[in-house]
């Protein structure tokens, strides 16, 4: 599998729809929440301190992109080995190994064109010099991670995403997070349409202590989100989390939905500082893109939380989202517990990629 998997191969999102109310669809329920709180129940937070918290999820990391590495820097690695300097002829055969390794033409040319600056520079003498200037050069293509602006009390972080990329859990993983850091949180359950998602997010809440206003399933999103804003007000919360119903990305029902729940978050919370944070599945390769250039068009991107970077060989997908969107990568996930997830870090990250 390469670098960002087949390019070629694109996992399309299948939109999920209510449940009948049949005895099957009420079971399917049942199940659906039954799982989410074991799943939840399952993994006990651990008592770490934020510094040994960090060390503990970027070794998870680190062992997690090992397909990324092998895929890409294994190849490179052998392409080295059969060269005596780095030239044009390098650069040729590089080109085809990133390629193939799916990293996307547009980013591959991004960087040869850094690289031969490079050996026009003089910096690349010798083949030892490669894999630091290449470990530069993607870190720069990455660019600086950015915290979440929290400036305003409350603050309003909107979680979208298609189903299935893991939504709710980052909901409970950041909520989880806000709340060791002592600022009051509170969830509002407007993806109202998917079977048993707001038990889901209840279970999540309950496990990050934190407030969660809901309806009941078939509800109006906006009609939750007016309750939650003011609940958030009435309780003095910090950060006001919504999450929204994962429809298909290229639904206009989807931006219709989002208009009219920012139009109630602007009359309720005016000057409230605001994050719309989409949720892409790492194991998706390119789609993901695809996703996000879909998103964009229906809401104001401000960063992009990337989940299941473990055990893929496409963990290069933060240079395509990048050096193609220029949305930064504000949060990435690496397993199921509460504590797996964490701001992105470019220079751990990318040390994770050659260690």
């Amino acid at each position: 599998m390469g670098f960002l998997g087949n390019l070629f191969h694109k996992k399309e999102a299948v939109e999920e729809t209510p449940l009948e109310n049949t005895e099957a669809g009420e079971e399917a329920k049942k199940e659906t929440a039954k799982e989410a709180v074991e799943e939840a129940s399952s993994t006990e937070e651990e008592l770490l301190s934020p510094e040994e918290e960090k060390k503990s999820f970027w070794g998870r990391v680190r062992a997690g992109l090992s397909k990324t590495k092998n895929a890409l820097f294994g190849r490179i690695d052998l392409l080295l080995q059969n060269f005596v300097r780095v030239d044009e002829d390098f650069l040729e055969e590089l080109e085809e190994v990133l390629i193939s390794a799916d990293v996307g033409v547009n980013t591959t040319e991004t960087i040869l064109d850094k690289l031969r600056a490079e050996i026009k520079a003089g910096r690349l003498k010798d083949q030892n010099d490669i894999t630091t200037v290449l470990q530069s050069i993607l870190k720069e293509m990455i660019g600086k991670g950015e915290l979440l602006n929290l400036s305003t009390t409350p603050s309003v972080i909107l979680v979208i995403g298609v189903n299935g990329v893991g939504k709710t859990t980052s909901i409970g993983k950041i909520s989880n997070q806000l709340r060791k850091e002592g600022k009051k949180v509170v969830v509002a359950a407007a993806d109202t349409f998917r079977a048993a998602a707001i038990d889901q997010l209840a279970v999540w809440c309950e496990r990050a202590k934190v407030e969660l206003v809901r309806q009941n399933e078939g509800s109006d999103p906006a009609a939750v989100v007016f309750d939650a804003c003011h609940a958030a007000k009435s309780h003095g919360a910090d950060v006001l989390i919504i999450d929204t119903a994962g429809r298909l990305h290229n639904k206009t029902n989807l931006m219709n939905e989002l208009a009219k729940i920012n139009r109630v978050i602007d009359r309720e919370l005016p000057g409230a500082t605001r994050e719309n944070l989409l949720v892409l599945d790492a194991t998706t390769g390119q789609n993901a893109i695809l996703q996000a250039k879909e998103f964009r068009n229906a809401a104001e991107l401000t960063g992009l939380i990337l989940n299941k970077l473990d055990g893929t060989a496409k963990g290069g997908i933060v240079l395509s989202i990048r050096e193609e969107l220029d949305i930064p990568v504000k949060f990435i996930g690496v397993g199921e517990r509460i504590d797996d997830m964490q701001p992105f870090d470019e220079e751990e990250f990318v040390k994770a990629l050659f260690s």
